[in-house]
């Protein structure tokens, strides 16, 4: 398994849990949070208690996609276990056209009829 593979592992994972934490929450007050205590007299851990961890979380969870992320990207350029895109060979052997001044880039020279009719 390579080290890139791993990191898009946990990537996937870690968005996971940050959906099911998101879905947990609700913006109007209900959600997770007001099955523990907001209604009624009895408060299991409380409303406020239950909030703070659910926003809590979320911003870790953020935290922790944006950094896997970024040190996917760098392990992907990493030249021991990374993929490399281009070859440096190739880039060596490649041979480029010879211009022998007969190029058709803004040139009307050599044409007939001059105007390219």
């Amino acid at each position: 398994m390579t080290q890139f593979t791993i990191f898009l592992v946990l990537i996937v994972f870690v968005a996971f849990l940050l959906v099911v934490v998101i879905m947990v929450q609700n913006p109007k007050g209900g959600g997770l949070s007001s099955t523990f205590g907001g209604g009624g007299g009895q408060q299991l851990g409380g409303v406020k208690k239950t909030t703070d961890f659910l926003d809590k979380s979320t911003w870790t969870l953020a935290i922790i996609l944006l950094a896997l992320i970024l040190l996917s990207n760098i392990s992907l350029f990493d030249g021991q276990g990374g993929t490399q895109f281009i070859d440096q060979d190739q880039i060596e052997n490649v041979t480029l056209p010879s211009d022998n001044g007969s190029g058709t880039e803004g040139s009307t020279e050599g044409t007939e009829g001059g105007g390219g009719q």
